[in-house]
């Protein structure tokens, strides 16, 4: 793909990522922020993109999507929700041991807090990660639940220390949060396939024509 086609594939990526970010699929625990279409998405942007465009891509999605509805979305969930997003990118576009690392560091850093120690069970779900990354490689399903737990992991890691939420609540999100990350794989996989699908078709000719004309 040539520079200027990579370009607009971008901004193609972009554009899409801004329409997914405000179709909502549920609230996030002690913040107006949501989740969205956005979190099924974004992490395959490395994938196609390259590691570092993947990740300057979602910082893009969200950075103008915050521009079109100013600062009434904006709060610290919002601001938090940037990081996880980017560690998806990491772990979906690339098998390195660094993909183990985070979700580690991420289950230290929860239960270094006073309530993550009563409720240290929460954080075994940030081993899930850890063990997909030795099927990665070959599997797409692998894939998907790490990068989709690893975002949660470093969300949840951040999450406790800036909102102190009670044991109670995390306790009731446990069930929550498996069907959640079970539907957002399911989301990124399919994304996946489709980007790839759409890219094996007569994408690279329409792409030509549009330059060329």
């Amino acid at each position: 793909m040539t520079s200027r086609k990579k370009i607009l594939f971008i901004l193609l990526f972009v554009a899409f990522g801004v329409l997914a970010l405000n179709i909502k699929l549920s609230n996030l625990a002690g913040s107006t922020a949501t989740f969205t279409l956005f979190d099924s998405f974004a992490p395959i942007s490395g994938a196609f993109l390259g590691t570092t465009w993947g990740v300057v891509s979602v910082i893009a999605m969200q950075f103008v999507n915050f521009l079109l509805h100013g600062s009434a979305n904006f709060d610290a969930g919002f601001a938090i929700r940037l990081i996880p997003t980017a560690f998806a990118v990491i772990y979906f576009s690339r098998n390195t041991k660094f993909n183990i690392l985070i979700p580690l560091l991420a289950m230290i850093a929860f239960i270094s807090h006073p309530i993550g120690r009563t409720v240290w069970v929460y954080s075994l779900l940030w081993l899930i990660p850890v063990i997909t990354y030795f099927f990665s490689e070959k599997s797409l399903v692998a894939r998907s639940l790490g990068a989709t737990f690893t975002a949660h992991a470093v969300g949840g890691a951040l999450w406790i220390w800036a909102f102190n939420l009670p044991r109670e609540v995390w306790l009731s999100l446990i069930p929550v949060v498996i069907i959640e990350r079970l539907l957002f794989a399911a989301g990124i996989a399919v994304s996946f396939l489709a980007v790839k699908k759409l890219l094996e078709l007569d994408v690279k000719n329409w792409l030509h024509e549009v330059f060329q004309g």
